[in-house]
């Protein structure tokens, strides 16, 4: 009769056994076997117990009344805060003066001529009919105000990240310091600092932009740093051999060789910077995201996409022509047509057109001109929610589905982590980091888990930790599905990138009530939510790492007859892990970006804590639920990012 044993080593010991995982597991689980008994005594149940609770409302409750006692009198706001303040307000009304002085000819005719000069003629029609569109909806001064504000706080945002980028794709020590504080700029919800930012600036557009820069410039340091950290170590060795200084090995091998990474980053710098248009102009920014915010608090669902819409419109135009520009023109750059039209021939054929203009009165746009689209949108959603909402046949209406989503995978999750005791939890959590990582990493995690009980939200912290898992999980399986369809077919990817950009730039805001009308009010909508928004980052990065494979790697792999299939599973996958990891990464944050969108329509927990922090004007609960979606958020990186251990020396 066979029997059944684990693989031994030479000395007889189970391998599984010298493996380091399992090494750092059981001394864990000696460790947990020790202290699980005493600190179930000391501290019954399964919560966070409270005597070990921190209140912190009176230290902010403290700050918020000094600085709006030292706000108009205090150096620090006078000549600091007063001086970013002054020079945001300057730089966005210069560009928005600009604008309004081109009017909707020069403004239509100038961007049309980048895009021609750029990329070519069908990119330049393309803008034309992108801007036309605008002002078509009725929405062309309201596009020139979002554009203004994102001209500078996409500038703002790619200066910012790509100096922090510089600095961790350099470093390991700034890489690793860096990490934690581009996680609390990318996790803590919008709504957490808008209250502290109001404090400092007051409602307008410097508030706005600030918050938009805190955003929007992450994306651009992580894939700044990715790129940097990726470049070939070959090219990098032969240009070491010739003599190049440390400077000249960045400017001409490291950067070069990261440009799929900074143009990614570019883009996805703009997406999330039009992303935050509605968000921002809760504190006074204006623009196109004012006429969302005022449109969905009257429940127009039509006029906010009609606000909506050139939002996508604009972010579709940036990102097209701002990649065409950093590809060198590859769309009509071999057209003599194309090289004809330089910078001071576009120029002057704005100025041309904009005088044009204003000598025949037509800067503004005519209101002839417009189209109404509020009416037959109102009259589709309403459609929409009498006959997919329940009674479809066979496969049941959408409220079936988010009654089963709820019942056999919401609740079950947060039934389970809400079962466990608050001490079983944190050992889970430091046995996840530690596997992949250092202890180091173990502990970062514990701590920020520790956190979340310390100050005193326990509870929902595990429900939105339930939310944020079933949505990470649906969105990695669409995103890695999705991202592997496009990085296998051009054509795939071609009719992807355009449902992709208004995945990401439609305002959460527009697509919430849709969403509400469909799912109903509760936690699955607001997974929902947090699945589009995240969903295409995600695709991005997996289909771009996948196609920066080295080539030669799969011609290897194809004159060894390897199929599509293992080519895939044994070469590309394997190959792109950094970037697969980072698409890990970026699906965690941005669901977590989103569970303030989450509480307001039923998610409940933190999301809703920091939605009633700032309504209420309550610092600390706002500002408490924040803290805990970023302590969140670093545990969940922890435990998917693996470290590697740095070798000892002399080893």
């Amino acid at each position: 009769m066979a029997t059944l044993s684990l693989p031994t080593s030479r000395t007889g010991t189970p391998r599984v056994l010298k493996s380091r995982a399992a090494g750092k597991l059981l001394l864990l689980a000696l460790f947990a076997a020790v202290l699980a008994p005493w600190a179930a005594t000391h501290w019954p149940g399964t919560s966070w117990p409270h005597q070990l609770t921190v209140s912190v409302d009176k230290p902010l409750a403290t700050a918020s009344n000094w600085v709006i006692d030292n706000r108009d009198s205090h150096p620090l706001f006078l000549y600091f805060f007063g001086y970013i303040s002054n020079a945001v307000v300057l730089s966005v009304r210069v560009v928005y003066v600009t604008l309004l002085a081109a009017g909707w000819t020069g403004v239509t005719a100038f961007g049309a001529l980048v895009a021609w000069r750029v990329a070519g003629p069908r990119l330049a029609a393309g803008t034309a009919v992108a801007l036309l569109a605008c002002g078509a909806l009725g929405m062309w001064v309201p596009t020139m105000q979002t554009l203004a504000l994102m001209v500078v706080a996409v500038l703002a945002s790619v200066v910012v990240g790509a100096l922090l980028g510089l600095a961790a794709g350099l470093s390991d020590r700034l890489d690793r310091g860096l990490r934690p504080v581009l996680d609390t700029m990318q996790v803590l919800p919008a709504f957490a600092y808008l209250l502290p930012v109001v404090l400092v600036f007051g409602i307008g557009v410097p508030a706005a932009v600030l918050a938009t820069v805190v955003y929007a410039a992450p994306p651009m340091a992580r894939l700044t740093a990715l790129g940097l950290r990726g470049a070939d170590p070959e090219v990098l060795e032969a240009v070491e051999s010739l003599g190049a200084t440390r400077r000249q090995r960045l400017l001409t091998a490291r950067i070069p060789l990261a440009r799929g990474e900074l143009l990614l980053g570019l883009n996805q710098t703009i997406m999330m910077a039009l992303s935050m248009a509605v968000i921002a102009s809760v504190i006074g920014a204006g623009g196109l995201g004012d006429r969302v915010y005022q449109a969905l608090s009257s429940v127009d669902v039509g006029q906010a996409l009609a606000a909506g819409i050139p939002i996508v419109l604009l972010a579709i135009v940036l990102d097209r022509v701002t990649a065409a520009a950093g590809a060198g023109g590859a769309a009509g750059a071999g057209d003599p047509r194309t090289r004809a039209i330089g910078w001071p021939y576009a120029l002057a054929v704005t100025v041309a057109v904009a005088l044009a203009a204003r000598l025949l009165g037509r800067l503004d746009w005519p209101s002839g001109w417009t189209l109404d689209i509020a009416e037959p949108v109102d009259r589709a959603v309403d459609w929409m929610t009498n006959h997919l909402y329940s009674g479809v046949p066979v496969i049941g209406g959408t409220a079936d589905w988010a009654g089963h989503f709820t019942t056999w995978i919401l609740d079950p999750v947060r039934g389970g982590l809400q079962w466990l005791p608050w001490w079983a939890v944190l050992l889970i959590v430091a046995a996840l980091a530690w596997s992949i990582g250092t202890w180091r990493t173990a502990l970062t995690a514990v701590l920020a888990m520790a956190a979340i009980g310390v100050l005193g939200v326990w509870g929902p912290a595990l429900d939105t930790l339930s939310q944020v898992l079933a949505a990470v999980a649906v969105t990695l399986v669409l995103g890695f599905a999705t991202g592997i369809a496009a990085a296998r077919s051009d054509r795939v990817e071609r009719a992807l990138r355009p449902v992709m950009d208004v995945f990401q730039t439609m305002p959460q805001f527009v697509y919430l009530i849709p969403v509400v009308a469909l799912f109903g009010v509760g936690r699955a909508p607001a997974v929902a939510a947090a699945v589009v928004y995240a969903l295409p980052a995600v695709v991005r990065i997996t289909a771009q790492g996948l196609r920066q494979v080295d080539p030669a790697a799969l011609e290897s792999a194809r004159s060894l007859g390897a199929t599509g299939r293992q080519q895939l599973w044994q070469v590309q996958l394997p190959l792109a892990r950094r970037s697969l990891l980072l698409a890990v990464n970026q699906g965690v944050v941005l669901v977590l970006a989103v569970v303030i969108i989450g509480g307001l329509v039923g998610g409940g927990a933190l999301g809703y804590n920091v939605a009633f922090g700032l309504a209420q004007g309550d610092l600390a609960t706002g500002l408490v639920a924040g803290a805990a979606i970023v302590c969140l958020g670093l545990m969940l990186d922890r435990v998917t990012q693996p470290t590697e251990r740095r070798p000892r020396k002399g080893a």
